[in-house]
């Protein structure tokens, strides 16, 4: 019997150029490195005879639908992305690409960057704009409040500067 799950939530379709260019680096690298080169191992595999005992040719033969998905995912993912590198109209308010820095109730002042759902790897600074606090600071501005609900209970922040310059990442680019 098989597990019935519902359908995740459709995501974002916004990135920043540096996220759009590593995703098309990633496709690149399996479609033109790594395929081949797994395709001529499993010809290799298969040229030595009995294939249902062969352990390389079975590894080899499922490493090539692996690589097959993510190329497919990759390849319609890119075609419905929104590259954004323009910087909205207000820029006092935190939308698509800002830089934040937030304080905690106690701790030290954490500064975040909102990003699409499909680079917010890249950095540990990096939020997506889907996730809880992604979606509770979008649209606020400096000095604001704001109440995020997280797996320890609501928790209250303060947003403390919000920028769109890259400077403001401390000298760290994408």
């Amino acid at each position: 019997m098989a597990r019935w799950r519902p359908p995740s939530p459709r995501s974002s379709l916004y990135i920043t150029p540096s996220g759009a260019a590593r995703l098309r680096d990633e496709l690149d690298q399996l479609w033109r490195v790594e395929r081949p080169q797994v395709t001529r191992a499993v010809a290799a595999a298969a040229a030595e005879g009995d294939r249902s005992e062969n352990a390389e040719y079975i590894y080899g033969k499922k490493r090539l639908r692996e690589i097959d998905r993510r190329v497919r995912h990759l390849r319609r993912r890119l075609d419905g992305l929104k590259i954004v590198d323009t910087v909205p109209h207000d820029p006092g308010r935190v939308f698509f690409g800002a830089w934040v820095e937030i304080a905690l109730g106690d701790g030290p002042n954490r500064l975040h960057r909102i990003v699409g759902p499909d680079e917010f790897d890249m950095d540990p600074r990096y939020i997506s704009m889907d996730a809880p606090l992604g979606k509770a600071l979008i649209g606020r501005a400096s000095g604001d409040r704001v109440a995020v609900a997280t797996p320890a209970g609501t928790q209250e922040v303060e947003i403390v500067t919000v920028s769109y310059d890259e400077a403001a990442s401390g000298g760290k680019s994408d």
